[in-house]
């Protein structure tokens, strides 16, 4: 087994030393923001750090890295207050990473690739036409992590839109069956075949008899 320690790591080549970090977290979400600026400039980018933060209210959280230099995906939601959260699927990974490349504010990611925006029940920001799962999010507030000057900001779910035939009838989102990407680092896609469900747990009751 090979081992790191902290010097090790901190001493590592850049390249390798953040492919080393971003994989060994696990599997990822795979999704694509979608912003608009305060000039009407639609904008998209792919982020592997969305998670759910609560479920009443509804809440997702993502990370934004340092904004000392032009981010975007941040400057448009601090403008708007609004923003759409789209998974990633199988037929799209390629075109969705690409937009990690850094473009101009003036220039749309969806005029580069081939990701087409969708605009739904009057929302600012635009959807990914295709996207599987779409959700419609509300800025809600922010918290500066001074280990690494990233962001955490925190979203409220306004509208969520999902394919027909993807929600049990207990509510779960099957999405396995959209073939809904997860990220592995920072460029490694894949694609979940299978799942596996266990169901909500309890204490055992042989050992709560014998306490």
């Amino acid at each position: 087994m090979i081992y790191f320690n902290e010097s090790d790591i901190e001493s590592l080549d850049h390249i390798y030393k953040i492919n080393l970090i971003n994989s060994c977290s696990g599997y990822k979400s795979a999704n694509l923001i979608g912003t608009k600026s305060e000039t009407g400039v639609d904008n998209v980018a792919v982020f592997s750090s969305v998670t759910h933060m609560g479920s009443s209210p509804a809440l997702f959280g993502f990370f934004l890295r340092p904004t000392t230099v032009l981010r975007n995906t941040y400057e448009n939601i601090k403008s708007t207050g609004c923003y759409t959260i789209n998974h990633i699927h199988k037929s799209i990974t390629k075109e969705a990473h690409h937009t990690s490349a850094k473009y101009d504010a003036s220039i749309s990611e969806f005029d580069i690739t081939s990701l087409k925006p969708e605009n739904k029940n009057n929302f600012i920001a635009p959807f990914v036409q295709g996207a599987p799962i779409q959700l419609a999010m509300e800025y809600v507030e922010e918290y500066p992590i001074k280990a690494n000057n990233t962001i955490l900001l925190v979203g409220k779910i306004k509208g969520l839109y999902i394919d027909d035939g993807l929600v049990e009838d207990d509510g779960f989102v099957n999405l396995s069956e959209a073939h809904v990407a997860a990220i592995n680092g920072l460029d490694g896609y894949a694609i979940p075949e299978k799942r596996t469900r266990y169901g909500y747990q309890r204490p055992k009751e042989t050992v709560l008899s014998n306490r």
